[in-house]
């Protein structure tokens, strides 16, 4: 089983910087992909980063050149740097991992407001 922990999220104005961590414990050994996923109100779940196990990584195009992904495999832990934030990023931000099967974090919400 993997666990997971996420943290970071907050009241930010437009324009400004946030950066979400998630931190995974459990069998951190068998853990592969790792990803970000974000849910607005009345809206589905999508994607807003993944990161493989070898580290290429693939964005949303609504966050492509202001959010990067990145991961330290030694403490298990993704990130989620996002900058340039606009309302429309405002959502609960989930991570996710895979390993012999999926975890998602707890969520954490993100609102960006002046």
């Amino acid at each position: 089983q993997v666990q997971l922990v996420e943290s970071g999220g907050g009241l930010v104005q437009p324009g400004g910087s946030l950066r979400l961590s998630c931190a995974a414990s459990g069998s951190i050994f068998s853990i592969t992909d790792m990803g970000w996923y974000r849910q607005a109100p009345g809206k589905q779940r999508e994607l807003v980063a993944h990161i493989s196990s070898g580290g290429s990584t693939n964005y949303a195009d609504s966050v492509k050149g202001r959010f990067t992904i990145s991961r330290d495999n030694a403490k298990a832990t993704v990130y989620l740097q996002m900058n340039s934030l606009k309302p429309e990023d405002t959502a609960v931000y989930y991570c996710n991992v895979d390993w012999f099967g999926s975890t998602w974090g707890q969520g954490t919400q993100v609102t960006v407001s002046s």
